[in-house]
């Protein structure tokens, strides 16, 4: 019985954690308005098969992590890059032809969520601080492997569900914006926003 409750707080905080604009979940949201459906939701698979190590590893470095400043400020810088690069990408003209390797990735959900999912490791520091909160209230015990296994499995459950239910409220949104320009302009504006803000936190410039 405990398994469950330790699978439902993992299922929670990573649904919940999922919502904020984020590079995975926005290119997503706009693999689904262009009724790429397919393609989304195996992306959606990969991004959460990525978090289920990503989880494991921030609740097996918890202590290590929290006292390690250096390691937080570089995974703040990779994301960073990573949503800048991306929104340029969304906000350049669409080429008409491109080689055979670029097609058959941009092709493959699974692949560029792998890829995207890998270069965006924000959920070790989100999945160790979490923890290290839940176990301060004294709300979870991972004291077995089968207790932290239950826990990191519904971590990437969450994380599935919040995305598929992203692709359903686009899939429905879909008609009305079909063809819009605004389809690729805003999601490629918004994350280009999100990595300029994230430099000037790393930087420390506000």
């Amino acid at each position: 019985m405990y398994h469950l409750y330790v699978f439902a707080l993992g299922f929670f905080f990573s649904f919940i954690g999922s919502i904020p604009p984020g590079t995975l979940n926005i290119s997503i949201l706009q693999l689904a308005l262009e009724k790429k459906i397919s393609i989304a939701a195996r992306f959606a698979l990969a991004v959460a098969i990525i978090e289920y190590p990503y989880a494991w590893i921030g609740v097996q470095f918890e202590y290590w992590l929290s006292t390690s400043p250096m390691i937080i400020e570089n995974f703040q810088l990779i994301a960073a890059i990573v949503m800048t690069t991306i929104g340029i990408l969304n906000l350049l003209p669409s080429k008409k032809s491109s080689s055979g390797f670029a097609k058959k990735f941009s092709e493959s959900g699974f692949r560029r969520g792998l890829a995207l999912s890998v270069l965006n490791p924000m959920a070790i520091p989100y999945w160790m601080g979490f923890t290290a909160y839940l176990k301060a209230q004294g709300w979870i015990n991972l004291s077995s492997v089968g207790l932290l296994h239950s826990y990191v499995f519904g971590t990437s459950v969450g994380a599935l569900a919040l995305l598929l239910s992203l692709i359903k409220f686009a899939e429905r949104l879909a008609p009305y914006v079909q063809g819009s320009k605004w389809i690729k302009i805003i999601p490629g504006s918004v994350l280009l926003t999100l990595g300029i803000y994230a430099f000037i936190k790393y930087f420390n410039l506000i």
